[in-house]
């Protein structure tokens, strides 16, 4: 018997199960709710679920739906296995679990295909050393120079506006 377990907080992996069940019965997890019941949990977020079938992807395939589709690097997979697994899928992204701990059983109709890691953004940097970087470091302009260029912009928008109700009534006119 398998196990599921997700400890707190988790973010970036991508769980992938074989269903083992008629067409019929995994169709039915597509609805709200089913996979949670199916897996023993109280609710999953199912915008982090998906239940397909391997021939929905076509000539792009398991692998091409993980690699392009998911973001899964190419050297986490097994090009061959995914390509041996023809029937229902059922894949699980971390944030399904709403970042709560899960430790459950699997049923026998569960078959754990893999877990992957999305590659993940890359935040690192150097700090930005340059003078323009530097917090009020833009020129200021005088009291007057702002109030002129406020009232510029203001008579701009108020010119804008007259012509748009003044086309309009001119419209309805005619």
């Amino acid at each position: 018997m398998t196990r599921l377990s997700v400890p707190q907080n988790e973010r970036g992996l991508i769980r992938l199960y074989a269903l083992n069940m008629r067409p019929e019965e995994a169709r039915f997890l597509r609805e709200p709710g089913a996979v949670a019941q199916l897996l023993g949990l109280d609710a999953l977020d199912m915008d982090h679920v998906e239940v397909f079938p391997v021939s929905d992807l076509e000539e792009l395939g398991l692998y091409g739906y993980l690699t392009e589709g998911c973001g899964i690097s190419e050297d986490q997979l097994d090009r061959a296995a995914l390509a041996a697994h023809k029937g229902w899928m059922l894949l699980l992204r971390s944030r399904a679990f709403g970042e709560k701990p899960v430790e459950t059983a699997l049923p026998d109709t569960v078959e754990r295909v893999g877990e992957y890691r999305e590659a993940g953004t890359d935040w690192s940097g150097s700090p930005i050393e340059t003078a323009s970087a530097l917090p009020h470091s833009a020129p200021r302009l005088s009291p007057r120079e702002a109030r002129r260029k406020a009232r510029n912009i203001g008579f701009s928008l108020f010119i804008v506006v007259m012509a748009l109700i003044i086309g309009g009534l001119t419209w309805l006119i005619l």
